[in-house]
């Protein structure tokens, strides 16, 4: 058994990743003494749109990480449309969304963690999680590994959230992702598209479009995404809608590759920790609104690092601050506010609704947005 490390970090990705790069920039001591646990090998497939707002890029800056060094595309205008018709919406003097491809944004992350004198271990597979008063033993495949407490950061489905809390209520969206090449149509090259006319079929989300690049490559992902809020009354399949808007574009679903999902997100009810365990990322719960997922985790990995290095501190590791801390933070306002607003905008799903939420009320939006939905990485401390 592997004793050597205070605290093991289950999951490689983005909010792993941020909370071991935040607890060394707390705590620089603790540095040698963290080990993240990675199940696949960079760079390694994720589904993921890729879309950073300006709170992650924001985040990743207060580590002084520049993430322009990942390929990207920058997105000039994102539209929130129903039916092809709503806001623009246009951020001065900077992008609106940078788009990345998750596999080579994580390869990048986990390199900077790495030079970071961070020790992460690839190709562990971890079978169960064991808390006790003294400690965790997390098994793997690879053997035991013992620690003073464990962080979950292996995403919806992970084994941490179904080892520690195997009876607790989930709310899981479903999402679906295609990969196309880019074409002269209709829709501008650098601009992203969120489509929300599936909304009135009791689909209680949207579909996307937004460019991106693979291996250099100008491309197009197109997805749709359902909070399953309205999964109790009747409803297309759930890829009809994306044909559907895919074929308005020049695009037969048919001939390209569909790969799928699940989506845990946040409610207020979602219990986040146990003694000596506690959730980051879509293990704790992402973006109800729109499975925005990046910015999130990068930003509990900042809350995470906090409750952890004062935990340390003191030698006990209840965690029974973390959701509290979580909650008071700017991450926790933005994920109860979209939560609320989540609940507002999918069952008020009536066609004369969705007109003027997106076609009329764009200065009630917008500032609704800006106030609630961004900016929150400034008040993560």
């Amino acid at each position: 058994m592997d004793t050597k490390y205070d605290i093991l970090i289950l999951g490689g990705g983005p909010s792993g990743l941020s909370t071991a790069l935040h607890l060394a920039r707390l705590d620089t001591h603790l540095t040698s003494r963290i080990l993240i646990l990675e199940k696949e090998h960079y760079p390694r497939f994720k589904l993921c749109a890729g879309g950073l707002v300006i709170d992650a890029e924001r985040i990743l800056e207060g580590l002084g990480l520049d993430v322009s060094e990942v390929p990207h595309v920058d997105v000039d205008n994102a539209h929130f449309d129903f039916a092809g018709k709503g806001i623009k919406v246009r951020v001065p003097k900077r992008h609106a969304i940078r788009v990345i491809r998750r596999d080579e944004f994580d390869a990048w992350l986990a390199q900077k963690t790495r030079a970071a004198g961070i020790e992460i271990r690839e190709g562990v597979t971890v079978k169960n999680i064991l808390p006790d008063a003294n400690g965790v033993t997390v098994e793997t495949d690879q053997g035991n590994f013992r620690a003073q407490c464990v962080v979950g950061a292996d995403g919806s489905n992970g084994i941490t959230r179904r080892s520690i809390l195997p009876n607790a209520p989930i709310q899981t969206a479903r999402v679906l992702e295609i990969i196309t090449p880019e074409v002269n149509n209709s829709h501008a090259k650098h601009d992203a598209y969120f489509e929300f006319h599936p909304v009135p079929d009791n689909i209680a989300g949207y579909i996307w479009d937004f460019p991106t690049q693979i291996h250099g490559e100008s491309m197009r992902c197109w997805g749709i995404y359902d909070t399953n809020i309205l999964a109790d009354h009747q409803r297309p399949a759930l890829k009809d809608p994306l044909a559907k808007e895919m074929s308005r574009h020049g695009f037969d679903l048919n001939d390209y590759e569909i790969k799928g999902h699940p989506i845990r997100w946040y409610a207020p009810r979602n219990q986040v920790s146990v003694p000596r365990v506690l959730l980051v990322g879509d293990a704790a719960g992402a973006d109800p609104i729109f499975g925005e997922g990046i910015s999130i985790a990068l930003g509990y990995g900042v809350i995470a690092a906090q409750e952890l290095s004062e935990s340390i501190q003191r030698n006990e590791f209840s965690f029974n601050g973390y959701k509290r801390r979580l909650v008071r933070s700017g991450l926790g306002q933005t994920l109860y506010a979209r939560w609320v607003i989540t609940h507002i905008i999918y069952p008020l799903k009536w066609h004369w609704f969705q007109i003027l939420l997106w076609r009329i009320a764009k200065p009630i939006v917008l500032l609704v947005a800006w106030t609630f939905v961004l900016n929150w990485s400034k008040r993560l401390k």
